[in-house]
């Protein structure tokens, strides 16, 4: 049986690196996204018949009842989950005490609760398997708050604690779990910035460092992925 990597958000930047780098690597992938035509972009582009598949699947990760449909779409192929990283994220610029009315409750849910509901939805099997990897895309914002981050870096930081928190629970059943915590990297996110596109760092970067982190043998955990532009934060 080939190997299962679940990635959410997986149409664009990071996830989208991440899915091409495992499934060229021999895993079936599962992924979602909001928009159907991405899906069925990617899964046109990248399947091939004599690779593996690309599950696809339509979904608003900031909601709870579409995380819980995602998740059976996943159980129900009957395969273990190796692979998870929560990958959904959206970032709103703005001061806490000037941002829009929501945007932290916009945030919670989309960068935090998606991860939450996702993999509690999915841990019973990895851990009844006493295998699987659980990775999640924080960000530096999680560990270092900066001006004009608000309710973005209080996300990050809530879902830094989660995923601590998880790897501590996880350590006696054989899943490991890694924060990835990454600084600008060159996705949709930046659209419009008037920055060189060589002052960020490569979305394959970070798929090649999630890759290779899970490639260590199982008694060996990267807690922490930590990557920052060579000259710097943004």
């Amino acid at each position: 049986m080939r190997k299962l990597a679940v990635i959410s958000s997986g149409t664009k930047g990071i996830g989208r690196a991440t899915v091409e780098k495992f499934y060229m690597a021999g895993f079936d992938i599962v992924t979602c996204a909001r928009s159907q035509a991405d899906l069925e972009a990617l899964k046109l582009e990248l399947e091939k018949p004599d690779l593996g598949t690309v599950h696809i699947s339509a979904t608003d990760m900031s909601k709870k009842s579409d995380v819980e449909r995602f998740a059976e779409i996943v159980k129900s192929l009957n395969q273990p989950v190796d692979v998870l990283l929560n990958n959904t994220g959206i970032f709103i610029p703005g001061a806490v005490h000037e941002e829009a009315e929501g945007s932290l409750e916009q945030m919670i849910e989309t960068n935090l609760y998606s991860a939450y509901y996702l993999t509690r939805a999915l841990i019973g099997g990895m851990k009844s398997a006493q295998n699987g990897h659980i990775f999640t895309t924080g960000s530096i914002a999680g560990i270092q708050s900066y001006a004009n981050g608000g309710s973005y870096s209080i996300s990050k930081f809530a879902l830094h604690g989660f995923t601590k928190a998880l790897r501590e629970e996880m350590k006696p059943h054989g899943v490991r779990v890694t924060s990835l915590l990454a600084g600008a990297t060159y996705t949709a996110s930046w659209e419009g910035v008037e920055l060189p596109e060589d002052r960020f760092m490569k979305a394959s970067d970070i798929a090649d460092a999630i890759f290779n982190t899970n490639a260590l043998s199982k008694q060996t955990v990267v807690e922490e992925i930590l990557l920052r532009p060579q000259l710097g934060d943004i």
